[in-house]
């Protein structure tokens, strides 16, 4: 059986995520959407690497609920490696990471990555806001420039088939399609343009893209049976939302959000690993899109 400290990060960390989405079921707002502050990756303040799989999603989840207007987070050692110092009382934000460790055979928690075998181990961080004695580089002020056009570029070098047709945004297996309504359907929300709320659409398009058999083979039905649907979706809407960080939009969430989050409650309650598979799918399936066009 998994040891009772690896089902306690599972469960922190599902929790965390499951708090966040109930608190936003009265207005449709989920945690990965932020509402006061540009979307984008969380970063480590000492490596200056991002932050990855549901560890985004956590910190994402804090960030929201703390207010925290800046996505730059360390560990306690790592903040005072920099000279800064963690409040008092400041509370921390739990994380995942993974060793590669010698383990008894038959123990659950494992899963084999080449000769060795990963372990989920729970690390805790502070974000920026919470400390004292670290200042924010000075930036040179940016030339005010539309991003929709590297989008626009990155959306071609994919290579999928899309269609500017109907009412609806859809992906068909069938015949390997996106399917898109006219952008002239689309409209400015409080914090997104009418163009970037149809490119987070897309995103979300190409994600399912991304599953088919023939690229990913993503599926779900062994492990989640009835749920699968909803964690396709799940895995969608997240790897929308880790495209839109890396390419620089904010977005609002989808109208039909509301249809999706009852399902995904049911299954991150169900099952507390559940949120760690839809964030590994969807950090793959955004990788793979973001690749050049293949041959």
């Amino acid at each position: 059986m998994a040891s009772s400290a690896t089902a306690s990060i599972y469960d922190t960390i599902t929790n965390q995520i499951i708090a966040a989405l109930e608190r936003g079921t009265g207005h449709y707002t989920l945690p990965w959407h932020r509402s006061s502050a540009p979307l984008t990756r969380p970063v480590n303040a000492v490596t200056r690497k991002a932050y990855r799989g549901v560890n985004v999603l956590a910190l994402w989840a804090s960030a929201e609920a703390q207010d925290f207007g800046h996505g730059l987070w360390a560990t306690y050692r790592q903040w005072q490696s920099l000279g800064a110092q963690v409040r008092k009382g400041a509370k921390a934000s739990p994380i995942v990471f993974y060793k590669v460790l010698d383990r008894p055979e038959g123990s659950e928690d494992e899963a084999r990555d080449g000769a060795g075998r990963i372990f989920a181990q729970g690390s805790h961080v502070f974000n920026i806001a919470q400390v004292e004695g670290y200042a924010l580089p000075e930036v040179p002020e940016a030339e005010a420039f539309d991003p929709i056009p590297d989008v626009e570029a990155f959306v071609a070098a994919t290579g999928a088939a899309i269609r500017i047709q109907g009412e609806s945004a859809h992906y068909t297996p069938s015949t390997d399609t996106i399917t898109m309504p006219d952008r002239k359907r689309f409209f400015a929300t409080d914090t997104a343009s009418a163009a970037q709320n149809w490119y987070a659409i897309l995103l979300h398009e190409l994600v399912h893209w991304s599953g088919a058999d023939h690229r990913l083979a993503r599926t779900f039905g062994k492990r989640f049976g009835d749920e699968a649907y909803a964690m396709e979706e799940l895995v969608a809407e997240l790897g929308s939302a880790f495209l839109c960080g890396d390419l620089g939009l904010s977005v609002t969430p989808r109208p039909d959000h509301a249809c999706y989050l009852a399902s995904w409650l049911k299954v991150l309650k169900g099952d507390n690993r559940a949120i760690f598979a839809a964030a590994s799918a969807a950090t793959k399936a955004a990788e793979w899109v973001g690749e050049p066009v293949r041959p």
